[in-house]
């Protein structure tokens, strides 16, 4: 990562610096989940700048208010809506509140989810059950809602957050599963909803260097900082815009016959094979950050997380 731009310099341009046309989602309506962070607030500034209406769902209110901050400063459009995913009735007022507000929905992020890092073992049935329903349940209650108070009658895309869950995920295993749902969940709705003119589809990012790493316990500190980035063949992490391009892009009119599909954001992660292939310090692979916004997790920039 390039940890000599300052936030100062970025925030100069005062607009996000997309790679896609101006004006691409002018009139379109986007709904993200988990929009107060991380890659659910980079993929929104990015929609915004490009025309579109965004409506961000989470559970606090607080960073939903400063996201929307940020994107009125920056000349976007966007309305916050607080709820949890998991809360089907919640859920379900806040489609239609979108709906009342905007008139349309023609996109759809699901990015809300999370996990924690602990062996199979160690799992509690109440933990594997509330990851299950953070990372599979909640999206399909969003997405349901969705396509059948607007979609099936109008048509749109769905992008549908999983992970690098390939060849399994040890001390990830609850999310690993959920994930992995989440994938065949979209590749079924891709089916079922395309005569409606819906597209479903997902994106699975790696190692990203976004806010969510801060969440993980300080125990899992040097873990991150010194082993992650080398087990992957192009020896860094994600940034924010390079998982929002892939976003906006499925979301995209470019990606019209796409559908049932994942698209892997990960540096070729799965592609190591550790015993049979020592990884080399990989050149010539410059970070894409056009997000004007934003700074290094503080466990990447040595920050102390509090």
């Amino acid at each position: 990562m390039s940890g000599d731009r300052t936030k100062a310099s970025k925030e100069s341009h005062m607009r996000y610096q997309s790679v896609f046309t101006p004006g691409l989602f002018d009139g379109r309506t986007v709904v993200i989940t988990g929009g107060g962070s991380g890659i659910g607030r980079c993929t929104a500034h990015e929609l915004a700048a490009l025309g579109a209406r965004v409506a961000i769902i989470g559970r606090d209110p607080d960073k939903l208010a400063r996201v929307r901050g940020e994107i009125e400063a920056d000349g976007g459009l966007v309305s916050t809506h607080a709820a949890d995913i998991r809360d089907e009735p919640a859920i379900i007022a806040v489609i239609e509140e979108i709906l009342a507000e905007h008139g349309r929905i023609d996109g759809l992020f699901n990015n809300a989810g999370g996990q924690y890092r602990s062996p199979l073992e160690s799992i509690t049935t109440k933990g594997f059950e509330a990851v299950v329903r953070n990372n599979l349940t909640g999206g399909f209650i969003v997405m349901r809602e969705v396509y059948n108070r607007w979609m099936k009658e109008n048509g749109g895309a769905i992008v549908n957050m999983i992970a690098d869950i390939w060849h399994g995920w040890p001390h990830f295993s609850h999310s690993a599963a959920s994930r992995g749902g989440m994938l065949t969940l979209s590749e079924s709705a891709a089916t079922e909803w395309a005569a409606s003119g819906v597209r479903v589809n997902t994106v699975a990012p790696g190692s990203i260097a976004s806010s969510g790493l801060d969440t993980y316990d300080p125990k899992d500190t040097e873990f991150i900082q010194k082993k992650v980035a080398r087990e992957i063949p192009l020896q860094r992490f994600g940034t924010e815009s390079e998982v929002s391009a892939a976003i906006v892009f499925m979301l995209s009119p470019a990606a019209n016959f796409i559908t049932g599909t994942c698209l892997r954001i990960d540096g070729g992660a799965p592609n190591a094979k550790p015993g049979w292939w020592d990884l080399a310090p990989a050149e010539r692979n410059e970070p894409f950050d056009g997000f004007h916004r934003s700074t290094l997790p503080d466990i990447l920039a040595g920050r102390t997380n509090s």
